[in-house]
């Protein structure tokens, strides 16, 4: 396993700091009062965390995904929720930067980058979700414009992001009829639902994007026609090696509370961290995560220098870290016995959090599809 630069250890420092003083402190509090902090945002911002891939050109830093798993899993052990987050948001930036003209990454990037202006990710609808090639949110050529139509839910950001990078059906039933469009906030026609009522992530909003006759220019149109499907799976490939970090972060943070807490704890007149058993469970969970993390690195790698098996690599990295990351957790909650059932101590927030990235950004069921399809040579069709 390459050792980090140390540009690296750098960036690494800098974003555990930044962690330190702005999420660990509030993580819980966020939960609580589903706040979503768009002011530590701008902060992140400042530290170059709203256009981690977006190149240097358009305001931002540039990055490889290895840097990006690194980045992720520092600020998701102060807070999962707020992580995911920005690693959505970069997504979006992503596929601005890397498939929209130079007209579209000048209007858009330097509001994104700088984390002025938030971005969410319109794929999933009600009746579409693993199944992301039939969605039937439709956009309507009108002379120079687009009719957009149709229902997006499990939106993170929505209603507080101006920019939304949304599927829809432009053609023929299937993947090859999907085109991607940028859609803003203020577009007329476009709504939210309410705020979800979720099992965790309340740090961030979570609502259904409305689409009732909303006229878009042709030029939000991203990429060519047909393109919108070929661009979100590329874009889920990085996004799941964000929420995988994400997973493995919190986790770290999960088996850190836990070797503290076994140390401090006595019972049977010596700390639990004598009990031969309980390390027993800490020494496997560390090695899991080591695990993870080699997968997870050697993945953002192939990511980065166009592997051919990148894809299946994403999708297996995305299935074996969230799932040791929530078990890993989980374990934790277990070791703190009734405190870890208790909201201050943190614990049941973070398995609560990273619940949910065994179904986001493709569901752990759809990774094992992918791999299988790379393995007897059909990748057609994966989502």
């Amino acid at each position: 396993m390459p050792v980090l630069t140390q540009e690296q250890f750098a960036i690494v420092e800098a974003v555990a700091g930044f962690t330190h003083e702005h999420l660990s402190p509030n993580a819980i509090d966020w939960d609580r009062r589903k706040h979503f902090p768009v002011d530590v945002l701008t902060k992140a911002a400042d530290l170059g965390l709203g256009g981690v891939y977006v190149s240097e050109e358009f305001g931002g830093s540039g990055l490889s995904r290895r840097d990006g798993t690194l980045i992720f899993e520092t600020l998701a052990t102060g807070c999962p929720s707020i992580a995911g987050y920005i690693s959505i948001h970069n997504m979006v930036a992503w596929m601005i930067d890397h498939y929209g003209s130079i007209e579209q990454r000048t209007r858009w990037l330097s509001g994104l980058c700088s984390m002025r202006s938030l971005a969410s990710y319109c794929l999933t609808e009600p009746g579409a979700g693993s199944d992301a090639a039939a969605l039937a949110t439709r956009a309507v050529r009108d002379g120079d414009a687009y009719v957009l139509d149709g229902v997006k839910q499990f939106v993170s950001g929505a209603g507080a992001a101006q920019v939304y990078v949304v599927m829809a059906r432009t053609g023929v039933s299937g993947a090859r009829g999907v085109s991607a469009f940028v859609v803003e906030r203020d577009d007329p026609g476009l709504s939210f639902g309410a705020n979800e009522e979720k099992m965790g992530w309340n740090a961030q909003p979570t609502r259904q994007v409305v689409f009732d006759g909303v006229r878009v220019p042709a030029d939000r149109l991203l990429g060519r026609e047909g393109d919108g499907f070929r661009i979100a799976m590329n874009a889920l490939n990085g996004g799941r090696l964000g929420i995988a970090a994400c997973s493995l972060g919190g986790a770290r943070a999960a088996l850190e509370a836990s070797t503290s807490y076994l140390g401090d704890r006595q019972a049977f007149g010596a700390p639990l961290s004598h009990a031969q058993g309980l390390q027993f469970q800490l020494a496997d969970m560390a090695t899991e995560l080591e695990a993870a993390r080699a997968l997870l690195w050697r993945a953002a790698t192939a990511l980065d220098e166009g592997d051919p098996k990148a894809v299946e690599l994403c999708a297996m990295a995305k299935r074996f870290v969230t799932d040791t990351g929530f078990t890993v957790a989980n374990r934790a909650l277990q070791l703190h016995g009734g405190y870890g059932y208790l909201t201050e101590y943190g614990i049941e927030k973070i398995v609560r959090d990273l619940r949910v990235h065994q179904i986001l950004e493709g569901t752990n069921e759809i990774m094992r599809v992918i791999v299988a399809r790379g393995l007897t040579g059909n990748l057609s069709g994966a989502a």
